[in-house]
């Protein structure tokens, strides 16, 4: 009888009940939420889901990310986590988005780079908000935590999670990424109360001229000339970057099916799984619950609001200074939210003239926001000596 209540008691001991802070079952509530906002909203769902199931699972099971040592092979995502810490996942993303990417846009119109730069406004705020923050007796970000948090002003998730990576801010990891895929899949909410009361409804209105066509050698060109460029001006920048470009050069060069094809999807998909997953395991309840989390939320929110803002208030220059041949609901798209904020764009504009289509003019500050955000980063780790 004694052996039998020693094995029950020893199997009750081994269940997760008992063994579970309130800050756990605080986080299992949390990725149920987020799971509900990727099912039933399709807030993000291919990004959603397996970060909120990664946050479900560490949760419940926390040696599930636990480190390799000498008496333990490590947990399943701890070696997902590795490849986030190396920036592979991140760059391997790079290169899916320039595969699925038309840069034509861009090229047609080179002036929206200054949009795409002007919406990277946000991450210097919060670069500064940080420091702010720092001296205050509630948050501890020292210089290179506030870099690191920044770059969620430009809702870019991969570069957030490759500045961590290299700045040495792996403890900030999972709540920067987590923010940052947040605000991403919360851009057709956050946006548009910014867009319009910024802009006139006559603003609103304007219906921008037809994009000249970009020839193909223009489109094979654009990606090698701008990896020489900004690699060479910022060498750092060449994971996000050369991959970005090398993805572009995949699809524009028409020689490489396969590889366009693959790095696009399948690729894509698997990288989304496994980069997904690893984050949401980095936000256990030790990790996640305490009041730099609060502040890197909150920062990431006023980075992204400020970096859409300073996006629509640079368009509003554009307008005035081309007598009203931009519409400056184009500028909103600088953030590096790829496809989404042009689509935002879009449908803003449509909501105030069905007939008005700016999507294509929006993924030229949109492709430029993409850069822009991998040019900060690069720039970062320059001033903080990173190679």
């Amino acid at each position: 009888m004694s052996y039998i209540i020693d094995t029950v008691t020893n199997l009750l001991h081994q269940t997760a009940f008992l063994n579970l802070t309130w800050g756990n079952y605080i986080m299992i509530a949390v990725a149920c939420v987020f799971l509900y906002l990727a099912i039933r909203k399709e807030f993000e769902p291919l990004l959603l889901v397996p970060i909120a199931f990664g946050m479900l699972l560490v949760n419940i099971y926390p040696d599930i990310i636990a480190p390799w040592t000498d008496d333990s092979a490590g947990g399943l995502l701890y070696y997902f986590y590795i490849l986030d810490e190396f920036a592979i996942l991140p760059s391997l993303i790079f290169m899916g988005v320039g595969a699925m990417t038309d840069f034509g846009p861009l090229i047609a119109n080179p002036k929206s780079f200054l949009l795409g730069a002007a919406a990277q406004f946000g991450i210097y705020m919060a670069y500064f908000g940080a420091i702010l923050l720092n001296q205050t007796p509630w948050f501890e970000f020292n210089d290179k935590a506030a870099a690191a948090i920044s770059i969620i002003g430009g809702a870019d998730g991969p570069t957030s999670i490759f500045l961590a990576g290299k700045l040495g801010q792996t403890a900030l990891l999972g709540p920067i990424a987590v923010a940052a895929y947040s605000y991403m899949s919360l851009v057709p909410i956050i946006q548009p109360p910014i867009m319009k009361a910024l802009t006139t409804e006559k603003e609103r209105k304007i219906k921008m001229e037809q994009l000249r066509p970009v020839s193909k050698l223009e489109k094979i060109l654009f990606p090698i000339i701008i990896t020489i460029v900004v690699c060479m001006i910022l060498p750092t920048t060449a994971p996000l970057i050369g991959m970005l470009m090398l993805g572009n050069l995949f699809r524009e060069s028409g020689v490489v099916k396969q590889l366009t094809e693959t790095a696009s999807n399948a690729l894509m998909y698997i990288v989304v799984i496994l980069l997904g997953t690893s984050v949401g395991a980095t936000t256990s309840a030790e990790a996640f619950l305490n009041m730099n989390t609060i502040g890197i939320v909150v920062l990431g929110l006023v980075a992204f609001s400020f970096g859409t803002a300073a996006g629509i208030i640079f368009g509003k220059i554009m307008c005035v200074v081309t007598k009203g041949k931009v519409n400056p609901l184009i500028g909103s798209a600088g953030v590096s939210a790829v496809p989404m904020a042009a689509r935002v764009s879009q449908k803003v504009g449509a909501e105030a003239d069905p007939t008005n289509f700016l999507l294509m003019h929006a993924m030229g500050p949109n492709v430029a926001g993409v850069i822009g955000t991998a040019v900060a980063a690069g720039t970062f780790m320059a001033i903080f000596g990173i190679v």
